[in-house]
């Protein structure tokens, strides 16, 4: 029998797989916007993390997150230094923190997953930050083509980054995504030859790809809190997250999770901006 190919241990998905992806996805962009705008001083990660999964729940669907390898809450919910799996609490938000939110829907054997990052109050000097996390997702997504190679998408969020003085973090990777919340491929925000061997991948239309660049004002070096959960920037300096959930299509990459719906990324208001 012959070896199976990089391509082949990616799934494809059909036509009626693509809805039900569809419809986790949608569940987690209405979530996450519901979230965003519940964010404001004096508000508890507790209390977002309850509304989220309550409005996953009333959807239909389950909150990916809660109890996956352990994880107590539905929600990730990071705090200026926070890079990626903060656990919800009782502390109050304040004013000029950033807070970036992530979580996933399963609905009906598939999943979602998307996060975004927002300050708390009014905008102030971190704004560049987030802007810059947010254009590197866009110009990720826009390689996001069938025929494209994966590091394409990996060279191109690294260095818009980069050229805007900012760092990637190295340590965490985007990933695939269907039935399972974590599938092949593996996505890294970064390219270094050889380090992974889905860089070679070649894209093919019905892939769905979960693209989340973390990026640290800072060093791109992480550590873990002793709960085993927290990453934290390894020199205190902030970090945002941003993420949405791809599908590979014949044109060009439709972007699943949005409150509106799945949508092509041409009209989607963030990509115009970049």
């Amino acid at each position: 029998m012959a070896p199976r190919t990089r391509e082949q241990y990616v799934a494809r998905r059909s036509k009626d797989e693509l809805e039900k992806l569809k419809v986790a996805g949608q569940i987690v962009g209405e979530t996450l916007e519901l979230v965003r705008a519940q964010i404001a001083p004096g508000v508890t990660t507790l209390e977002l993390d309850k509304l989220a999964e309550d409005h996953i729940r009333e959807r239909g669907a389950l909150p990916s997150f809660k109890g996956y390898r352990g994880y107590p809450a539905a929600t990730c919910i990071q705090v200026n230094d926070v890079v990626v799996h903060g656990i919800p609490d009782d502390t109050p938000l304040e004013a000029g923190q950033i807070v970036g939110v992530d979580l996933g829907a399963y609905y009906d054997g598939y999943h979602g997953d998307a996060a975004f990052t927002t300050i708390v109050g009014q905008p102030d000097k971190h704004h560049r930050l987030l802007d810059t996390t947010q254009g590197a997702l866009m110009v990720g997504i826009a390689q996001a083509l069938a025929g494209n190679r994966l590091k394409q998408i990996s060279k191109a969020i690294q260095e818009y980054v980069e050229s805007r003085g900012y760092s990637v973090v190295r340590q965490l990777t985007g990933h695939g995504i269907g039935q399972q919340m974590h599938e092949p491929p593996q996505i890294p925000n970064f390219y270094s030859a050889g380090e992974f061997t889905d860089y070679e991948l070649v894209l093919e239309p019905g892939m769905v790809l979960a693209i989340e660049p973390m990026v640290n004002v800072g060093t791109a070096q992480v550590q873990v809190d002793e709960d085993g959960w927290t990453v934290r920037t390894a020199d205190g300096e902030l970090s945002a997250h941003f993420e949405h959930t791809v599908v590979v299509t014949d044109d060009e990459p439709l972007i699943l999770t949005l409150a509106q719906g799945a949508r092509p990324l041409s009209d989607v208001s963030e990509y115009r901006r970049t």
